[in-house]
């Protein structure tokens, strides 16, 4: 996530940006991430906030936009099991059975969050994200591109379960008649 963060910034903001905020951020490797290698999410967190600070964007907004850039990666890496999905709702459904089975083979330290379905059926999914990580806005991002993607008429309401601490929230799905 962190080398996809950091060729984000480059891509939209250049790199006297990129190297601005590895250099705001006080990171304690200088900015020197691998796409293999595990690290604290705090550092991710004081990339974004640096960004944040430089750019005048909200942090949310700055998740929201990272989220649209790691599902263009997924795309390209996992077109067949995303397409696969009938719907974007069994998309959603299926991110658990799936996505994180994938992902947990090529990192398998990962943590990841979790994700359950209190309601679902034709018109309407509800999603809860709990993780220890403050990470709600970008699994927000992630849900609203898969909505993109499928083109489906789906309405998202996103509530905050954590109290603003970003670390669980509802999305709400709701499937507009065509």
């Amino acid at each position: 996530m962190f080398t996809e963060f950091l060729d984000m910034v480059e891509a939209d903001h250049g790199l006297a940006m990129k190297d601005r905020i590895i250099r705001a951020a006080a990171l304690p490797n200088d900015g020197a991430y691998t796409s293999v290698g595990s690290y604290p999410h705090q550092e991710l967190l004081r990339l974004t906030g640096a960004l944040s600070a430089a750019t005048g964007i909200a942090g949310d907004t700055l998740m929201h936009a990272f989220a649209d850039a790691v599902f263009a990666r997924f795309l390209r890496r996992y077109r067949p099991m995303i397409d696969g999905a009938a719907s974007c709702f069994e998309f959603l459904e299926g991110i658990e059975r799936h996505i994180h089975v994938e992902v947990r083979k090529l990192y398998p330290d990962a943590e990841l969050p979790n994700f359950e379905y209190p309601s679902h059926g034709a018109t309407r999914l509800v999603m809860d994200y709990r993780s220890p990580r403050p990470m709600a806005a970008f699994a927000e991002g992630l849900v609203r591109a898969a909505i993109r993607h499928y083109r489906e008429p789906i309405t998202l309401q996103v509530d905050d379960l954590s109290n603003g601490a970003g670390t669980a929230a509802r999305f709400t799905l709701s499937r507009q008649a065509a």
